[in-house]
């Protein structure tokens, strides 16, 4: 267990040190001058030459990437061209909502998913499952922000029920903020459910005709200790990697979902900063996401080690 822990971390580190090296010729490889470029055709000769200046690239390629890499290894992801704050900062301000929509879609995908997964695998080749496969395949294919789109007209227009857009203000409350993310997380949420359940169902009819569920029934056992006890339990492992992949990839819809939902995460910051040309903001979400998908990685392989007790062995 010792072992195959270092060699996925060994592994982290490896992929961590390529996505680094990619995040830092994003702006080396951009066709002309990155300074001029950031800037816009209307800065002055004065403004290119301060702003090379400042990021450094009138070294030689070799020490700026040796600055570069040992900047990230102090957490300095650079400055915000057009905020004028570190970047660090820049990504903590919009981290809240970022974070709480993904959470809170990934638990909508979660609990929509499990249980239509489980009962689709048990009542395999049923209405309710051919009914609950093509509505998975038919979420799978809706873009999220489409969905957002018919929730905000229905719910938000037509109903009332919610506001169409924001965060809330400053003086908002922890539930009036969580309120502003509800219809984003319902829209992400039941999107990312189809993925969940697929495998879910996948996983359960795997488990559900082994020769250890079959005792289990002749023993007398209840179907709901059968199912959910026993075959739900051994069907865990890819369950997990869908789930702990699935968050991960709800950061990056974010993006385009907070835009529509007008949402002040990092979504839109990233957004932002592409239309502003705003590289150094541009390279740390790049390398915050990639870090977070590696550490979601990590921690679901440890998972293993919790729901299955044979991968310690």
């Amino acid at each position: 267990m010792l072992r195959s822990t270092l060699n996925r971390l060994f592994g982290m580190v490896v992929v961590m040190a390529i996505v680094i090296t990619l995040v830092f010729l994003i702006v080396r490889l951009t066709p002309g001058d990155p300074a001029a470029v950031m800037l816009g055709p209307d800065a002055s000769a004065g403004d290119i030459a301060a702003l090379r200046e400042q990021m450094g690239l009138n070294a030689p390629l070799w020490q700026q990437f040796f600055h570069y890499i040992g900047s990230v290894l102090r957490g300095d992801l650079g400055r915000s061209i057009f905020l004028n704050i570190p970047v660090t900062e820049a990504l903590w301000q919009r981290a809240e909502p970022t974070f709480f929509l993904t959470l809170m879609a990934l638990l909508v995908a979660t609990l929509i998913a499990l249980p239509v997964g489980i009962l689709s695998a048990y009542y395999r080749g049923s209405l309710f499952d051919q009914v609950a496969t093509a509505v998975a395949m038919l979420s799978a294919s809706i873009p999220s922000f489409w969905l957002g789109l018919l929730f905000i007209q229905f719910f938000a227009v037509r109903l009332g029920w919610f506001d169409t857009s924001g965060y809330g203000g400053p003086s908002a409350t922890f539930g009036e903020r969580m309120s502003h993310l509800v219809l984003p997380a319902l829209s992400l949420g039941a999107v990312c459910s189809a993925l969940i359940m697929r495998f879910t169902r996948a996983s359960m009819l795997d488990v559900l005709n082994d020769d250890y569920v079959r005792t289990a029934r002749a023993k007398g056992m209840t179907e709901y200790r059968v199912v959910v006890k026993h075959a739900f339990k051994n069907a865990l492992i890819p369950v997990v990697t869908v789930i702990g992949l699935t968050a991960v990839l709800l950061i990056s819809g974010a993006i385009v979902t907070e835009t529509v939902f007008g949402i002040p995460g990092v979504g839109s910051l990233t957004v932002s900063a592409v239309l502003r040309r705003d590289y150094p903001v541009i390279q740390g979400t790049l390398l915050v996401i990639s870090g977070l998908y590696v550490l979601m990685n990590f921690a679901v392989d440890m998972l293993y080690l919790l729901v299955d007790p044979r991968v310690r062995f």
